[in-house]
């Protein structure tokens, strides 16, 4: 069963503030459906951006998907440059920023 993008946002956020992750959403998209996109700030000046995985949004455990949209962290300009690119396509994205030095957020990457 698919959750809601706006359900899962903000257990996202529950989690990580739980953990002693600093996590806040900066743009709220489509309640259903809206594609998530999560900038995981490293907190040594360089970011990690995760998109939604290709194909299903969830695997066969029910976990939803992310990939890397870089190939290694990089500097906020180009996060925010490329998510700017996102919004144009889809202004509907949610995009939520999580401060966490093992840059994972808590999240699992498919390949």
């Amino acid at each position: 069963m698919a959750v809601k993008s706006e359900i899962w946002v903000q257990g996202l956020v529950r989690r990580c503030n739980a953990h002693g992750l600093f996590a806040a959403v900066i743009k709220r998209g489509a309640a259903d459906a809206g594609a998530i996109f999560v900038i995981v700030d490293r907190l040594d000046g360089t970011f990690r951006l995760l998109g939604p995985a290709p194909g299903s949004a969830y695997d066969e455990h029910g976990e939803r998907g992310f990939v890397d949209e870089f190939d290694a962290p990089v500097a906020e300009a180009e996060v925010s440059a490329l998510l700017a690119r996102r919004r144009k396509f889809d202004d509907d994205i949610w995009i939520v920023e999580v401060a966490d030095k093992a840059g994972t957020a808590g999240l699992k990457t498919v390949k």
